[in-house]
This record gives C-alpha cells, sequence and structure tokens, in this order.
C-alpha cells in the first residue's frame, strides 16, 4: 500500500511509491533528462562539463548530477562529465567521495577504534583492585 509523503521538489501531497518526486516533478525531471541526453548525444557537445551543459540547456546542475548519481548519464560515454565531491570538492565520476577523502575517513576511523581500545583496556586495568590478606602470610 502507498504510503502519503509530500514531493521533495515541490512540497505536493502524493502516495509515494517507488520514488521521492510527484508525477507531475517526475515527467518534468523526464523531460530535463531528455533535453540534456539530446545535448549530449550531438557529437560537439560529447565532452561537454557540467557548467556548459547547464548554460546551454537551462536544466538545474543539481538534476544533472542526480541523473549521473543514477547512472542515467555515464562518464564513460561522456569523459568530461564529473560532480564534486560532497566533502572536498573534487571532481569525481562516482559516489559521493573522492579517493582522497575517502582514505582520510578510513585512516580517521582506524585511529578513532585504536584510542577506544586503549581508553577500554585502560578503564578494565583501572577497574582491577587488588587485596592483600595478612592473615595468611
Amino acid at each position: 500500500m502507498a504510503q502519503l509523503d509530500n514531493c521533495t521538489r515541490c512540497g505536493v501531497v502524493f502516495a509515494r511509491g517507488l520514488r521521492d518526486i510527484c508525477g507531475k516533478c517526475y515527467r518534468e525531471e523526464e523531460e530535463a533528462f531528455q533535453t540534456v541526453y539530446r545535448f549530449l548525444t550531438k557529437r560537439k557537445n560529447r565532452e561537454a562539463t557540467i557548467n556548459e551543459i547547464v548554460e546551454a540547456t537551462k536544466v538545474e546542475e543539481e538534476l544533472i548530477i542526480k541523473f549521473m548519481k543514477q547512472k542515467r548519464l555515464r562518464s564513460s560515454q561522456f569523459p568530461k562529465l564529473a560532480y564534486p565531491c560532497e566533502k572536498c570538492g573534487a571532481d569525481i565520476v562516482e559516489g559521493r567521495l573522492c579517493s582522497n577523502c575517502s582514505t582520510q575517513i578510513k585512516t580517521d576511523l582506524a585511529l578513532h577504534d585504536k584510542m577506544e581500545k586503549r581508553s577500554a583496556e585502560k578503564k578494565e586495568h583501572e577497574s582491577i583492585y587488588y587485596t592483600i590478606n595478612k592473615e595468611n602470610n
């Protein structure tokens, strides 16, 4: 059963199915995709950047990035098509983070885990107490 939700683009209430946008906004996005795709399939436009596509088609940059993240526009077909890393802004062609930011986050997480382990070991060591039984000596 479909759940009622607000469209993330226009805010209208609709029965949410597979998408997070209403039917009207979906049709608008499909028209925008067709506009961008027709532009890129022309031989002279195959190496266009996102900024050039926005300028020529008047389609929002966020929407073009959404198409790329959905893998509807592939960098293998359009070599200069890239969008910014969510952390540092470097150009990437897939995912949300560039390899440098991804590596840095993994390194930071490993360091955090190491520090947590040391902290737990220290707490465990501090919670141990010893007693001396003077009667048995």
